[in-house]
């Protein structure tokens, strides 16, 4: 039996507020496939935090949320530029080359975010017939080794995809960890910073499967029912997810749930420090820590506490905190690693 799971904010339950919402939406009959209050709701919401042209579509799940989003904006022979490390790149099973047909452009980073100039790099067969065409940058934020991009960061990739016609995509499943880290709200690093699609993450965030495709760009708006329907990612009973988001986007839930999150990850990486043979692979600005550390210590606290490795012949591993991570439940995983460390 395992003390504490520090493998995923997946494996979190769902914060008590997200249980109201959901028991409160239960009550009575309400119109299918978000033709629903609950649903109106949330879209208002959604114009609310990330602007008056923002469009929000809830969704089952991140990876759906992702392949519905870059769906508006790509056409058979188009590619999309993403860091080496992205999620559609190495957790969604090729489904952007199998469901979407396109070809990804993967660029190594040492820290998982891009740059202009990577992008400036894989614009150079930009109407050659023999090449496929560069059409979306897709970034993730948080990334998916917890660093984040600033708003300046996000402006200046946003400038230069739309400088060469191309657009900005971003993967919000850690979103809210990402602004709670950075002080700022959501709009400053979506809206503001110039992103055309992005995915808003709720799952990883306290709800229970519910995500979102939010779109600023009006011109794709009139697709997203028809692409969401062919990615079957339509929910029948949408009320339910619609009043998880609109409960994250209420009084700041996203960020109450997600500034907890990361300060348990930094109360993590702050106990690390006096503990032998033990470093972080990159800076922690997020809820996710990566760290090497020995095999044998690795596996002598897998006895009791549930997390994998990264990069197994590396020594990574990585640890992630969640809503309701506690204190207590950190400096326990602490005593015990200090142990397996000295031992």
């Amino acid at each position: 039996m395992y003390s504490k799971s520090f493998a995923s904010d997946n494996h979190a339950g769902v914060h008590p507020t997200i249980l109201e919402a959901i028991a409160t939406a239960n009550h009575g009959d309400a119109p299918a496939y978000g033709d629903d209050s609950w649903t109106s709701t949330f879209q208002g919401k959604a114009k609310e935090v990330f602007g008056a042209g923002a469009e929000g579509f809830p969704v089952l799940n991140g990876a759906g949320a992702n392949m519905v989003g870059l769906a508006l904006m790509l056409g058979r022979f188009d590619a999309i530029i993403c860091a080496e490390s992205a999620h559609i790149a190495t957790h969604e099973a090729g489904a952007s080359e199998r469901l979407l047909g396109v070809k990804l452009m993967t660029v190594p980073t040492n820290d998982g975010k891009l740059r202009p100039d990577d992008i400036k790099a894989r614009l150079g067969g930009i109407g050659n017939p023999h090449e496929s065409q560069p059409t979306v940058v897709s970034i993730s934020q948080a990334t998916e080794v917890g660093t984040c991009y600033s708003p300046a960061e996000i402006a200046a990739l946003a400038e230069t995809a739309h400088a060469a016609g191309l657009r900005l995509h971003m993967d919000g499943a850690r979103l809210a960890n990402a602004a709670a880290h950075l002080g700022s709200d959501l709009k400053a690093i979506t809206t503001d910073a110039g992103v055309d699609v992005f995915s808003f993450g709720g799952t990883k965030n306290g709800a229970l499967a519910a995500e979102a495709v939010v779109v600023l760009d009006s011109t794709l708006s009139r697709a997203v029912p028809f692409l969401r329907r062919q990615s079957l990612q339509l929910a029948s009973k949408m009320r339910f997810i619609s009043a998880q988001l609109t409960a994250l986007l209420t009084d700041d839930l996203w960020r109450q749930n997600a500034d907890h999150a990361n300060q348990m990850a930094t109360r993590l990486a702050h106990g690390l420090e006096d503990i032998p043979g033990v470093a972080l692979a990159y800076p922690v600005q997020s809820n996710a820590l990566f760290a090497v550390l020995p095999q044998s210590v690795a596996e002598t606290l897998r006895q009791r506490y549930l997390f994998h490795y990264w990069d197994e012949p590396a020594g990574v591993v990585r640890w992630m905190t969640a809503f309701d991570t506690t204190a207590e439940h950190v400096d326990d995983f602490l005593d015990d690693l200090r142990k397996a460390a000295t031992a």
